[in-house]
């Protein structure tokens, strides 16, 4: 229920602004609604950091020196379905901003209207002033025939900031969907990066089993000589079965693995694995380094981070939700009105002294709304407190991600290191041997027993190896920053769709999300 004033100003314009400056005056003075921003207190530095320098997130992957990395970044960047659909939910918010801001811009519309009236004489108008001429002059049937061109208009003159903050709040909301895009795109090239470094691995694993297949096959054969000779006990030959048949059973595993992990990999970048693999190289051998990263300073999480950026934007976006539900208290003025011209025939509507003028004014006041209005409000604070909550959850989260992530490269280039060493102490223990047994010091078992061994350090170094590379992608992604050089693809609001095909990779431009 609302009171509302209304009526027809039919004066000049100075009337009409003489009426209305002074409610002008009176809302002018009465401030817009305010809510206190929400605080998170940062910590001056990142416990576990090792460098103190400004970080740089650009192209961090270029590092590993690996072409084909860099290829297949490049590629899910132009072709990931995902990211598609992330500038398609970009699109549609700047649209719904653009909706929002539209609503503080009057409402222009033209018409066109034609009708044809016919009543008999004796009835309506017709009949009230029959009575006062002598009868005959009144004709029996009456018709009206008008013909009428104008401009319609509507303004709403936003006095308390509703439609302001209403447009801010979904101005709010865009830049946050513009910070989804962004941590989506991290999130896919942070998934595609590590699929590809365990790619990298299980083809190494791959590759170790089947010499250890071959090397653990060479000295079963030796045993079951030795046994027919009755230099070997029964139990010695078992157990080298033993292990050359769990070696057997371990590469069907692991070959399953490789197919499923090149299958994630073509499905990131919009492909299948039969096309995949003419786009990576048989052998993938990244160089990978534990140096620390730079790190920078917590603070900068705050505009770094794109999940953060988006609490905050939604925070703001609450905000603003608020002040826009505590103006619909207040009365609201509309104007309305309608400029053109009017004819009883067509001719007559290019005469300009057939104008016509109509403009409403209309005020609106809420006085009872069954506690609608004061619920919103709660329910527009309620969405504030909980926007509040998750922004204090993300920056916590953020700052103990980066810091956890920092911890675990440098300790798992700790432990890199040392099985970098014990895999040289198993090379050189492996040629030593191998150079015994061809100066017939050593027997070739001994030889082939050093070269088991050494395939279990490579196979333990080579997993190293990833996961050094995973903590290095950790990091970076904790980080977060921008990955790529400026060119925003939801600012343009297309990207490019790559088709993998078996001699390379062809670009086809296409809409996003298509």
């Amino acid at each position: 229920m609302g009171m509302a004033i209304s009526g027809t100003l039919r004066g000049p314009p100075a009337m009409m602004t003489a009426a209305v400056a002074p409610l002008i005056l009176a809302c002018s003075f009465t401030p817009a609604p305010s809510v206190p921003e929400a605080v998170v207190e940062m910590p001056s530095s990142f416990a576990g950091s090792a460098l103190a320098d400004e970080y740089d997130a650009r192209r961090w992957w270029e590092g590993f020196g690996d072409s084909a990395l860099n290829a297949v970044v490049d590629s899910v960047l132009a072709s990931n379905f995902d990211l598609g659909m992330a500038v398609a939910r970009v699109q549609q918010a700047r649209a719904q901003a653009g909706i929002a801001r539209a609503r503080l811009m009057p409402a222009l519309q033209v018409t066109g209207t034609a009708s044809d009236q016919d009543t008999p004489g004796n009835t309506g108008f017709g009949r009230q002033i029959g009575e006062f001429l002598p009868p005959g002059v009144v004709p029996d049937r009456i018709g009206v025939r008008t013909y009428s061109l104008g401009v319609d208009f509507a303004y709403e003159i936003d006095f308390w900031g509703r439609a302001r903050n209403d447009a801010a709040a979904a101005g709010a909301q865009y830049l946050a969907t513009e910070s989804d895009y962004h941590a989506a795109r991290i999130g896919v090239l942070a998934t595609a990066i590590a699929t590809y470094f365990e790619i990298a691995d299980l083809r190494r694993q791959v590759s170790l089993a089947e010499e250890l297949v071959e090397v653990l096959g060479e000295r079963e054969a030796m045993a079951e000589e030795r046994y027919e000779s009755g230099l070997a006990s029964s139990l010695e030959l078992r157990a080298l079965r033993i292990d050359v048949r769990s070696a057997q059973a371990g590469l069907p595993q692991l070959r399953t693995m490789l197919v499923q992990a090149e299958g994630r990999l073509a499905v990131l970048l919009g492909g299948y694995r039969d096309d995949l693999l003419a786009l990576l190289p048989a052998a993938t051998q990244p160089t990978v380094t534990a140096d620390p990263v730079a790190a920078g300073l917590p603070a900068t999480l705050l505009y770094q981070r794109p999940d953060v950026r988006a609490a905050g934007q939604r925070l703001d976006a609450a905000r603003f939700a608020i002040g826009a539900r505590r103006a619909e208290q207040l009365p609201n003025l509309s104007l309305a009105g309608t400029i053109g011209l009017q004819s009883s025939d067509t001719d007559g509507l290019l005469d300009v002294d057939q104008w016509f003028r109509n403009l409403v004014g209309n005020l609106t006041a809420p006085i009872f709304q069954g506690g609608r209005i004061r619920k919103n409000i709660a329910l527009a604070e309620a969405r504030f407190s909980e926007a509040a909550a998750a922004f204090g959850r993300t920056v916590v989260t953020a700052v103990h991600e980066v810091e956890g992530a920092l911890a675990a490269l440098t300790e798992e280039g700790r432990r890199h290191s040392l099985l970098g060493s014990r895999r040289e102490e198993a090379m050189a223990s492996a040629n030593l041997l191998r150079e015994r047994y061809l100066g017939g010091i050593a027997s070739y078992g001994d030889y082939l027993d050093s070269r088991r061994a050494l395939l279990g350090v490579e196979a333990a170094f080579a997993a190293s190896t990833r996961d050094l590379a995973l903590a290095r992608l950790a990091v970076h992604r904790a980080l977060g920053g921008d990955w790529v050089p400026a060119g925003d693809l939801a600012a343009r609001g297309q990207t490019s769709h790559v088709r993998m095909v078996a001699g390379g990779v062809e670009a086809a431009e296409g809409e996003a999300g298509r």
